[in-house]
């Protein structure tokens, strides 16, 4: 299935059979092996086990499964990879008894079980203000280090260029070493590594950091890419192809394949090795699990890199508009939405009888006539039983004699409409559907989608006479209003705590140029000849790179900030998005369209480092045991680090207060600290912005700095009246500004009491 639409999605037809076989295969071996009740897990150790050598770790880890088990050698054969560099933790082959048994062990902070995640630029990055022409730090670019957990790289891509830059910074002790179909890196694509543990062979993927998806390729380029002129997909798109920072160094760790995804132990893996690799940055276009914040991986591992300093951008999911799907919601990641940019893809429909129809997609194909017959999929089923399953021109349910030479109309069902068509000696396909018209579908023969109310202008047309014609056009760019949030994207409200706002930002996610790879077609239909260096591709997977590369940016002028002081930069000077389009408000695009000129001079910033978030996670009611994994102790005393700081107990850049009652008004009380990064002597001013229904006071509402790094706190209050269960939330803002800041927080009230 392509990859060019979005990811979330790939999962539907036909590849969710595959992983289904893929499992029933990989139960059969287990039981053929003894294994049937086995599972991998990840165990996580005490951190004053870690030792000086690794080996000295791994073997420690041997001994205790070598306990478990009465002998070393079970012990050996159940261990399947040690964590050593940035964490102590190891992940083996165990059964629900021996899960029992270890997680009593004296040693054993945590046991978690493995689990599988699914994945989830020309014009984008001017569309957000940041063109060629943007001020640039070029000597610490140029050793700033990204990581992406994704598919692979395609190390021959013109992205990846190295042209006029050194050898990598003194700081990277990653590898890169020759792998099957893989040349190698450079000064640019400086490591690439690949993790698959549990040793599963994958027909359709190859052992080795090389791209056969196409994702890791394109998110990577588009993070850091080398500018490449002249880059389009068939002359779509056209223009230069480059990344947020050019000058970065770019280290790929795969962890996603093609059948299996992404699992648990290998993001782990990536995350140990990139911790001590010595990456600055780590972007993950890779779906959340529902676990709390204390056992799901990328949550974990993305708290340990935090302690080192280390950004984890992570993309916000592909579950919308539904609500309450926003995944990656941990409050030390930075969650991103995705965003639609100023322009879209259409193919223009000229029926017989004059009528102009406008459909959206990519279509790289010039007519050869001037029309063809037109016929709806129903009426060239193979007979009446198969006529619902032809009006979605669906694989053999049509004959192929009443489809030879024809555009076929059909409703969307799964994608591959147009391969099927092609397969049957059909013209093209014109594709009904009301859901996904704001992406670009590409198609490997004439087509383009349309929605019900056209679809019934072309039905009505069809059914009027004999001899119905229709011509499908070339795609073309047309120009649209932007930003909005695709219809994909996540929303919240976060399902992780009722007291964080999540998405954080948004970012162009939308029909997104970047580079691709050579071993996979444009659409990986079967019968597509369409191969391209360059593609689009829509999703939250596309949006979570551009604000990995404006963290680079900012990281690039600020090399001594926190993570949390980079998130708050982007987060505080982002470009506010317009209720009136997105409904779901802030809970679509968290803080707003990310602007990565302006978070280089935010003024002020809200600032955190690892025992802010303990705090936080005290407050949310995790137990002292539960925050093992995370601290690397067997216990944490909780009751002696709750701080009275207010209703959410962090110091979040945005507020979110969550309705109590349907009766009684509902107060919090915000505690916050800004650190002054701007110039020495500054005075901020409040400015308040409050809903209907709620009152928002802050003390005090001048803040006065004389020095740089200096701090200043603040309390704000929110009072809001109870709310329709019509409603699901409501926001305002707080802003500090001085004459040349402006530091935006939204406050959003939330009622969970809500009908949605």
């Amino acid at each position: 299935m392509m990859m060019g639409y979005y990811t979330n999605y790939i999962c539907s037809f036909p590849i969710r059979h595959l992983i289904l076989l893929f499992l029933i295969t990989l139960t059969a071996l287990q039981v053929a092996n003894g294994d049937a009740q086995k599972d991998f897990y990840i165990v996580f150790m005490r951190d004053h086990l870690i030792l000086n050598e690794e080996a000295d770790v791994q073997q420690k880890h041997v001994d205790l499964l070598s306990s478990l088990k009465g002998s070393e050698t079970d012990g050996r054969e159940s261990l399947v990879y040690s964590y050593t560099k940035s964490f102590n933790a190891f992940a083996a082959k165990l059964s629900e008894d021996e899960v029992g048994k270890l997680s009593s062990m004296g040693d054993v902070v945590s046991v978690i079980k493995n689990g599988y995640h699914k994945l989830h630029t020309t014009k984008s990055w001017e569309f957000i203000g940041l063109p060629p022409t943007a001020k640039r730090n070029l000597q610490v670019e140029s050793n700033i280090i990204v990581g992406l957990f994704d598919t692979g790289v395609t190390p021959q891509s013109e992205s990846f260029k190295d042209d006029g830059l050194g050898p990598p910074p003194a700081k990277w002790k990653g590898t890169c070493d020759h792998f099957a179909n893989f040349s190698g890196c450079n000064n640019k694509l400086i490591g690439a590594r690949y993790f698959k543990l549990d040793n599963v062979p994958d027909p359709e993927d190859i052992l080795s950091p090389i791209d056969v998806n196409g994702h890791g390729t394109h998110t990577s380029s588009t993070l850091a890419g080398s500018l490449v002129p002249d880059a389009s997909l068939y002359g779509l798109a056209k223009g230069t192809a480059r990344g947020a920072v050019p000058s970065a160094r770019v280290v790929m760790y795969k962890v996603c394949w093609t059948n299996s995804g992404c699992a648990d132990m290998d993001i782990l893996a990536a995350f140990d090795a990139a911790i001590a690799d010595g990456v600055d940055i780590i972007s993950m276009s890779i779906g959340g699990l529902s676990g709390n914040y204390t056992n799901d991986s990328i949550s974990v591992g993305s708290f340990y890199a935090m302690r080192k300093g280390i950004v984890t951008v992570a993309s916000a999911g592909n579950d919308g508009p539904n609500l309450g799907g926003v995944t990656n919601h941990a409050p030390w990641v930075l969650t991103v939405a995705a965003s639609g940019i100023d322009r879209e893809f259409g193919s223009k429909v000229v029926l017989g009888n004059g009528q102009i129809i406008s459909g959206v997609g990519v279509n790289t194909f010039e007519p050869k006539q001037k029309s063809y017959p037109i016929t709806s999929g129903m009426d060239v089923a193979k007979n009446s039983k198969s006529r619902n399953s032809s009006s979605l021109c669906i694989e053999g349910s049509m004959d192929p004699k009443k489809v030879k030479g024809k555009i076929v109309y059909c409703k969307l069902a799964e994608w591959g409409a147009d391969s099927v068509i092609k397969d049957l000696g059909g013209i093209g396909t014109i594709i009904e559907s009301d859901m996904f018209l704001d992406t670009a579908q590409i198609f490997m023969a004439p087509a383009t989608m349309v929605p019900s109310r056209t679809g019934k202008r072309i039905t009505d047309y069809i059914n009027s006479t004999r001899s119905s014609t229709a011509v499908i056009y070339r795609s073309q760019e047309v120009k649209t209003e932007a930003p909005f949030i695709a219809s994909f994207s996540s929303r919240g409200p976060n399902p992780g705590s009722q007291h964080l706002l999540k998405p954080d930002i948004a970012a162009p996610g939308i029909d997104i140029l970047a580079s691709y790879t050579p071993l996979k077609s444009l659409t990986g239909l079967n019968g597509d000849t369409l191969y391209s260096d360059f593609t689009l591709m829509s999703g939250t997977s596309m949006s979570c790179p551009h604000v990995s590369g404006a963290a680079a940016y900012v990281k690039s002028f600020h090399p001594s900030w926190s993570p949390a002081a980079i998130k708050s930069a982007i987060m505080t000077t982002a470009t506010p998005m317009s209720s009136k389009r997105d409904r779901e408000a802030e809970f679509a695009y968290g803080a707003g369209q990310v602007n990565p000129t302006k978070a280089l001079s935010p003024g002020l910033i809200y600032d955190m480092d690892d025992f802010s978030y303990i705090q936080f996670l005290c407050h949310e009611g995790y137990n002292d045991s539960s925050l093992a994994s995370l601290i690397g102790q067997e216990s944490i005393n909780c009751s002696k680090l709750l701080p009275a700081n207010g209703e959410d107990a962090i110091n979040y850049p945005t507020v979110q207060l969550s309705l109590k009652s349907k009766q009684e008004p509902t107060t919090g009380i915000f505690r916050r600290v800004v650190t002054n990064v701007g110039p020495a002597q500054a005075i901020y001013n409040a400015t308040i912005k409050a809903p209907k229904g709620v009152v928002i006071k802050v003390k005090p509402t001048s803040l006065s700095f004389s020095r740089v790094s200096q701090k200043r706190s603040f309390k704000v209050v929110v009072k809001a009246n109870p709310m329709s269960s019509e409603v699901l939330m409501v926001s305002g803002s707080l802003t500090w500004k001085s004459p040349g800041h402006t530091v935006r927080s939204p406050i959003v009230i939330f009622n969970p009491m809500a009908r949605h």
